[in-house]
């Protein structure tokens, strides 16, 4: 876009006075104040002021009376409100914030302490990040929620909020052009809202698909992983200090094919397509060796190979495959190594004996060994994979355990190391080897081989009820808001009565891989229907553990 350099805010930036500065910041004091400043320092020669959520009018003053000061205000091109305060992780996901995500936490919603002014901020914070959601889909959503729960109160006060844009004719955000763009051009979307409290097992359970492996067990975050790869010490002498470990980050994103196509699937599966994947590679790698050296031209540069007669054709296209097949090859080693990564945590985990067991748990099945066995096996997981196997057990029990075998399960989880401050919350609550050998194989010996049982998780089960508009205890009373009922009255009474083809879930307190994945594959069974899923948060088992942590500290 002929942008030649970008910078942040608040860093030490040269006057640069003959250039044309783009802002795309949140109408936050300090932020304005910057801009503010740099107003009066003429650093540029103009402003084009964009902001990611709506700039209140005494911001917007203060702007004025800067640019006023400085004799700037014809400098200042363009300014506007963009509503794009949220993150899209997918085509079909989207979080709310990132950097004061600890504002709109899980924790910050569930403090025992919270204020009512607090949890008003944290409530206008969520619901300002969603109306920007709804701006730019370009669509007024029919919105449903669970009564006496955060996400009744993220209900109401949304509902208001685009009330009161539709009531301003004149000025609101969903007349004219954006509407027949969008995917929502006929029907209405269904916007669910749920709490987080209404599935605790979920977010801890041990996964078995790859994109939520990958964010349970590697340091993945906004669409990026970090590894770190171990250099091997073998080519170092003797007395040499080992070599430090690499750092690589790799970008898992849309337009990785390989991603796209196996971030749902079961691990092993997806090992298993790595290694096909290497394997056509090199079948192709050897085909353009083969016909080089049958002409003789194994040293010969391209434009050579190019120039000669017509039986070169076939070397000509597999030549041109190169850059291809180049590409093929990267994302054949970034996999190779992102799955490697993830392999050696199952292996030295034994995550999939944790998977297995949990799965067990939730579906209600016969449980094949004793939970305190798994608790005491010190080659068993980490401690957090002892809390999060016993937690699971806790929040799914039919009827809690009795004193005398909490007790026990206690002493087990003290032994193995485990902090108890997650388990004293939620009882609260409740009563309120080197894999990858020279030919680059994966062996999966020791690790079984799951295969997924379809299930559908609370909140997959939700959505089906309100959208399909099915009749179930579970969802019977969630409240109904439309705001574009002139009187908002309130009432479960949907008045539509025909079952949805949009609808997003939107988790107040925070969601996971997990049951985003659970969502895709119900709806690929649903002809012509879209879901989208939203959070507050994303969160992995370690973060949401040590939120657990302390909310559970005395």
């Amino acid at each position: 876009m002929g942008i030649t350099l970008h910078l942040l805010l608040h860093s030490d930036r040269d006057p640069i006075p003959d250039v044309p500065a783009v802002y795309f910041v949140m109408p936050t004091e300090e932020n304005i104040d910057r801009m503010c400043q740099d107003l009066r320092n003429q650093l540029y020669e103009s402003y084009y002021l964009n902001f990611i959520s709506a700039i209140s009018r005494s911001k917007l003053e203060d702007i004025a009376n800067a640019a006023l000061a400085a004799s700037a205000v014809t400098q200042v091109a363009k300014v506007f409100d963009q509503y794009l305060n949220f993150i899209t992780l997918e085509d079909d996901m989207f979080v709310l914030c990132n950097q004061n995500k600890e504002l709109v936490s899980y924790r910050a919603i569930n403090r025992p302490d919270i204020t009512d002014t607090e949890m008003e901020t944290v409530m206008d914070t969520i619901v300002d990040s969603l109306f920007c959601f709804f701006v730019t889909l370009g669509a007024v959503p029919i919105i449903r929620c669970s009564r006496g729960t955060a996400a009744e109160m993220v209900a109401v006060k949304l509902d208001k909020k685009l009330r009161e844009n539709l009531r301003d004719a004149r000025n609101s955000l969903f007349t004219g052009d954006t509407l027949g763009a969008g995917q929502f051009s006929f029907q209405r979307p269904l916007l669910v809202l749920v709490d987080r409290n209404i599935d605790l097992a979920t977010p801890l359970h041990h996964t078995w698909t790859y994109q939520a492996l990958v964010h349970d067990v590697l340091d993945f975050h906004l669409n990026r992983v970090n590894l770190e790869e171990s250099s091997g010490v073998e080519n170092s002498p003797a007395g040499a200090r080992p070599k430090r470990k690499n750092k690589k980050s790799y970008d898992l994103t849309p337009v990785d094919k390989f991603w796209q196509k196996h971030k749902g699937s079961p691990f092993p599966e997806v090992a298993e397509s790595v290694q096909q994947e290497l394997e056509s590679y090199r079948a192709q790698e050897d085909e353009v060796k083969r016909l080089k050296s049958i002409m003789g031209l194994e040293g010969e540069d391209e434009g050579a190979i190019s120039m000669l007669s017509d039986n070169t054709a076939k070397l000509t296209s597999a030549v041109s495959s190169l850059p291809e097949l180049l590409e093929k090859k990267r994302l054949i080693d970034l996999h190779t190594n992102v799955a490697t990564a993830v392999l050696e945590h199952i292996k030295a985990r034994k995550l999939d004996v944790y998977f297995e067991y949990e799965e067990k748990i939730m579906s209600k099945t016969t449980l094949d060994k004793s939970l305190l066995d798994i608790i005491s096996d010190p080659d068993a997981g980490t401690p957090e994979d002892k809390m999060r196997l016993f937690l699971i057990y806790y929040i799914s029990a039919q009827q809690a355990p009795s004193e005398a075998d909490l007790e026990q399960y206690k002493k087990a989880l003290t032994d193995a190391g485990c902090n108890l401050n997650p388990l004293q919350y939620i009882k609260q609550w409740n009563l309120l080897s080197r894999v990858m050998n020279t030919g680059s194989q994966f062996v999966m010996e020791g690790v079984k081989n799951l295969v997924l049982k379809q299930q559908n998780l609370p909140v997959t089960r939700i959505l089906d009820n309100l959208m399909e508009m099915k009749s179930n205890p579970e969802t019977d009373d969630y409240r109904y808001f439309d705001p574009k009922m002139l009187r908002g009255n309130d009432s479960s009474v949907p008045r539509n009565k025909n079952p949805f083809q949009e609808a997003i879930v939107f988790v107040v307190g925070g969601g996971n891989y997990i049951e985003y994945q659970n969502l895709v594959d119900y709806i690929k069974g649903k002809q012509g229907k879209h879901i989208l899923y939203g959070c507050s948060e994303l969160f992995n088992a370690t973060q949401f553990i040590k939120q657990l942590s302390q909310l559970g500290q005395k």
